[in-house]
Order: C-alpha cells, then structure tokens, then sequence
C-alpha cells in the first residue's frame, strides 16, 4: 500500500503577513497593547532618551501620521457606509410609520439621556469641588477658532443643498436627511427601485469588507495618537490635573453604571452581553478621541449582537448627531469647575438655567468642530462667567476627550440596543464559541436583520 499524505493547506504568510493575521485575530489585546506602548514610548521621547535615533519634532511627526492615516481612511468610509445604510434600512422596512415610531421613540430617549447626564455632571462637580484651589493664572492657549453657536443657523444647515458636499464633508446630519428622502423614495418606487435597494446593500457590504482592512491597522493608530501626546506633554500634565481626570472619570463611571441599568430593565441579561459586543469600537473611541473612528466597528458589532441594519442604520448617525452623553456630562463639568476656579459662587437656580442651556445648545453642534468647546464657551459668556478659563481644561482636553467620546459610542450603542428591543426586531446572538475562520454568510435578506456574527470574529 503506497503512503498517500494530505497536501499542506496552510496559508504561507511571511512576517507581516503573520502579524497583521494577529492583529485580525485578537484585534482587542492589540488595540490595548498599543495604547501601553504608546504612552510608554511617548514618555521616552518627552524625556529626549530616544534622540538619538530621530528628535524630538520627528518622534511628534511620525506618532501623528499613524494615526492620521488610520482616521482619513475612516473617514473615507463613513459618508458612503452612513448612505448606503440608511437608504437600504428604509427601503427594506416597507412602513413610513414604523420610521416615525421609531424616530420618536429615539429623541425621548435621547433626551431623558441628555437630561440625566448633565445633571449628574453638575451634582458630581458640586460634590467633588475639583475648581477649588485652582490656580487660575495658568498661561492662556490658542482655542483655535470657535464657532458661535446660532439656532438659526444649525436648522438651516441641517437640509443639505449638495448631497456630494455634504459626502465630502462627511457632515452625518446632512447625509441623514437625503437618505431619508431617498429611502421612503425607493419604498415608493416599488419594484423600479430594487435595483438601487440593491446597490445600496452592496455598497454597505463593501464598506464593511474594507472596514475589516483598516481596523487591523488600528493598534498602530492607537499606539501614534497616545504617543504623541505623551510625547508632548509628558506625563506630569497626568499628575497636574489628576484629581479633575480622576473625578471626571468617577462621574462617566457612574454615568456608564446608569445608562446600563437602564438598558438591563428593557434587554435584561442581553445589556451585559452588549458590553463583550461593543468594547472594540469603545476602545477605538476612547484612544483615538474620534467617534468617526468608531462608526464603521460599532455597525459590524451592532449586527452581531443581532440588531437589524434597518435600525441601527437610522439610530447611530441619530445619536451621533443628537446623543452625546459623555459630551454633555462634560460640557456642564467643565463649565461649573471654571465658575468655581475662579471663585464665582452660582446658586442652584442658576445652575439649573446652565443645565436647560446646555440641554438645549447641545443638540446643535452636530457639524461645528470642537463641539464640546463651542458649547462650554457660549455658555460661560450668557452667564458672564470668564471664557479664558477654557484655557484651564485644554490643557488634558485630550484626555478628557477620551473618555466622553468612549462614553458617546457606549451610549448609541445602548439606546440602539434598546429602540432595538421595543420594536421586537432583537435577534439572535451568533454562538460566542463558534469557529472564527469560518466567515459568516453576509447576504442581505430583509435589510440584513437576520446577520448575527460573534463578536470576535475575523472579519
């Protein structure tokens, strides 16, 4: 009998090729093991032992490309990913109604969040008295350019005259609003449309295809952005504000505490399952400082927790624009620890009146750069507080950047998970345990309801 061997089907990778296979396969240990060694190797730099291979401005310069290219090719995916699932998601729910149910069911939530996160940013600020003792001749820094606020003007602003304008801007909102026209438009339509409702399916798909490209390049991303602000300003800026970071961190904690209790009353063992689900697009939130890098993630992860595309097509651009807990619970943090480093004593009423300022101001922001400045700013002027004292927090607003951006992905991602369950659209989980070489089908079938993947899986 002659010996037969079964031919080697192991894919030959060289080095990179092994590594980037790594990266897809424990895409989380990656991700946090490039935050260590960012603030690790930022240190180094800040403290001139790495010199001699490069200086000091081309360290900076090279941290910033990384994750510079990480966020122009996110970038690069939002607008035509936003589009495609928005416009899909309504042409495949078939009832006007249902849009507006759920629309509605969205802004209460959005607000009872809003409300709930600017209050308790205001008790915990009071409580704690991080301003206290504050040294308030600290040297002033460029903002950079503030926006005003104008009502007005965001309603206006909010209607899109040039849909490929508001693409290349990647202004969410607007894109929102044309793909709502577009999809109840291709309901209409009927049958002419599903060549378009087609299109649009396979467009997303092909986002979400590249998306797994450009996320194994996201632990190099992570690892540039901490580590040129380490590099920068070096640890002691920690230490200097360690007890208003540490404060505010206690209060988001808090925060995430109540908004997952919430989520438990209506999902119950499914809200602690959501956790597992979304904690890599929350960490590539929360290194990056960018929501935009989490978008793309959130919407893989969202389907496998078994939320149709239909909903969370029309819920994440949402509360992008409108749900931003982590903002607002800054925005009123930030605004009372300048009131009390400049010693000026605000009675509970006008506190309050900062609250309803800020719940109302907050929603407008969607499209202004520096959002959360723009906010603190407007405000301390109605309230004749001193706009310079922005310059007390811009010192570590990267850092507290950080943690209200991880806070507004984590909290989408609840209130979809939530809209989700009220309208008895939650499917399945995919068995956590399943093989994760094997790839999930990912046909579209009634707006891709039914696409549940596990949460680890290599996409």
């Amino acid at each position: 009998m002659v010996a037969t061997t079964m031919p080697d089907t192991t894919p030959r990778r060289g080095p990179l090729g092994w590594m980037l296979y790594a990266l897809s396969r424990h895409l989380t240990a990656s991700i946090m093991v490039g935050m260590v060694l960012g603030v690790v190797v930022g240190w180094l730099v800040n403290q001139q032992l790495l010199t001699g291979i490069m200086d000091a401005e081309h360290w900076a310069r090279s941290f910033q490309m990384l994750s510079t290219i990480f966020l122009n090719l996110i970038k690069m995916l939002v607008a035509p990913l936003v589009l495609a699932t928005i416009v899909s998601g309504l042409a495949h729910m078939g009832d006007s109604s249902a849009v507006g149910r759920i629309g509605f069911r969205a802004i209460l939530w959005f607000i009872v969040a809003s409300l709930i996160s600017i209050s308790l940013g205001l008790v915990m600020v009071n409580l704690f008295q991080p301003g206290a003792g504050v040294d308030v001749t600290a040297p002033a820094q460029a903002i950079g350019e503030v926006k005003k606020l104008d009502f007005y003007e965001f309603i206006e602003h909010v209607f899109p005259k040039n849909v490929v304008g508001a693409m290349a801007d990647n202004n969410v909102l607007q894109i929102l609003v044309f793909a709502l026209f577009a999809g109840v438009g291709l309901t209409a339509l009927g049958e002419r449309g599903l060549p378009l409702v087609r299109a649009a399916d396979t467009l997303a798909e092909l986002m979400l295809e590249i998306t797994g490209y450009v996320m194994r390049f996201a632990p190099f991303a992570v690892f540039g952005a901490l580590a040129n602000v380490v590099a920068k300003n070096g640890l002691g800026i920690l230490g200097t504000y360690a007890r208003l970071l540490g404060e505010f961190y206690f209060a988001l904690a808090i925060l995430w505490v109540i908004l997952l209790l919430a989520g438990w009353v209506v999902l119950r063992g499914r809200a602690f399952q959501l956790v597992r689900y979304i904690r890599q697009p929350v960490l590539i939130a929360f290194s990056t400082a960018s929501s935009e890098a989490a978008m793309p993630r959130l919407f893989e992860q969202l389907d496998r927790f078994g939320i149709p595309r239909r909903i969370s097509g029309l819920m994440i651009p949402l509360g992008y624009s409108f749900n931003l807990d982590g903002s607002m619970m800054y925005a009123s943090f930030a605004t009372i620890f300048i009131a009390q480093a400049y010693g000026v004593d605000l009675s509970i009423g006008t506190q309050i009146a900062i609250l309803l300022t800020l719940m109302i101001s907050s929603k407008g922001i969607a499209a202004v750069p520096r959002a959360s400045l723009v906010v603190i700013a407007a405000t301390l002027v109605m309230f004749d507080l001193p706009a310079e004292g922005i310059a007390l927090v811009l010192a570590i607003d990267q850092f507290l950047d950080m943690g209200r951006t991880a806070t507004n992905v984590f909290g989408n991602a609840v209130a979809t998970s939530v809209i989700t369950k009220w309208e008895g659209m939650l499917q399945p989980m995919r068995d956590p345990d399943a093989d994760e070489d094997v790839a999930p089908s990912r046909t579209s079938s009634e707006g891709r309801q039914g696409l549940n993947l596990d949460p680890d899986a290599n996409l």
